[in-house]
């Protein structure tokens, strides 16, 4: 049975950074998508290791990146099947049967920042987390359960 859509999730610049309260994800593990428990050293060694301010999306700019990613999609024969930007993380459920799902995410973030870029020169350009999730769906069902986490946050797909 082949992947039906993938489930990518990702957070803006600085706003959840390794060490945070709420937990965090080691990107550098193989396998699995472990929370870490908070380390408020490594949260500080990692702010101060920043490279600028942290990117919280207004209205506005949650809007534009949301059409640039829209655009990319369909641009790409993509389908999104639900799209929720935040003001410090998006989620993402998209049908992309041509590319792994990191091609995906880059492509969708590199639009974004694109779009985002033009309306807000200041900024740094330095709007994406440089990796985030990326779930294989392979079942219509799994599909449908991440399609409502993100219109509804409902987390008990997860626990499935």
């Amino acid at each position: 049975m082949g992947v039906k859509a993938y489930f990518l999730t990702w957070t803006t610049y600085g706003t959840w950074l390794p060490g945070n309260l709420r937990g965090w994800v080691d990107r550098h593990r193989t396998h699995g998508e472990v929370v870490e428990p908070p380390d408020p050293k490594r949260e500080a060694a990692a702010r101060q290791a920043m490279m600028g301010e942290p990117a919280v999306l207004d209205q506005k700019l949650r809007e534009i990146a949301s059409s640039a990613m829209v655009e990319t999609a369909a641009y790409c024969g993509w389908t999104v099947h639900a799209m929720d930007v935040r003001s410090n993380h998006v989620h993402v459920v998209v049908t992309a049967a041509d590319r792994p799902p990191g091609d995906v995410m880059r492509m969708l973030k590199v639009y974004a920042s694109r779009a985002m870029n033009r309306i807000a020169p200041g900024h740094n350009g330095r709007w994406w987390t440089c990796q985030g999730s990326k779930r294989n769906l392979f079942t219509d069902d799994a599909v449908a359960a991440a399609v409502r986490y993100v219109r509804n946050q409902d987390t008990a797909w997860m626990k499935e």
